[in-house]
């Protein structure tokens, strides 16, 4: 089991920057895949990025360029870093694993493990 903890959330002015930290409690065995979603009320959940245990990074294609994912194994800490961020990034954050290999279709998968979300709010 991994309990899932995000932070870093809140708001910020459009053009800004934020880091957004998960802490992941309890044993993240091989193989796993950890990583991003978020998701606006109303609107479908939207994969951002990925990590598998091997350390590959994969990013939704739209997601390529202002998000940047990275780990740091030693604290069991996974990071989203967000620049030049726009109203539409206005959304809650969710971190989210799975004792899987994340695959191509990891984004449209139902991952086991999700943390309770932090709350992104860019104004214009």
């Amino acid at each position: 089991q991994v309990q899932l903890a995000e932070s870093g959330g809140g708001s910020v002015q459009a053009g800004g920057s934020l880091r957004l930290s998960c802490t992941a409690s309890g044993y993240l065995s091989s193989p796993y895949c950890i990583g991003w979603f978020r998701q606006v009320p109303d609107k479908e959940r939207e994969g951002i990025a990925v990590i598998d245990d091997d350390g590959t990074t994969t990013y939704a294609e739209s997601m390529k360029g202002r998000f940047t994912i990275s780990q740091d194994n030693g604290k069991n800490t996974l990071y989203l870093q967000m620049s030049s961020l726009k109203p539409e990034d206005t959304a809650m954050y969710y971190c989210v694993a799975d004792f899987l290999r994340c695959g191509v279709s990891w984004s449209y998968r139902a991952f086991e493990h999700w943390g309770q979300g932090t709350l992104v709010a860019v104004s214009s």
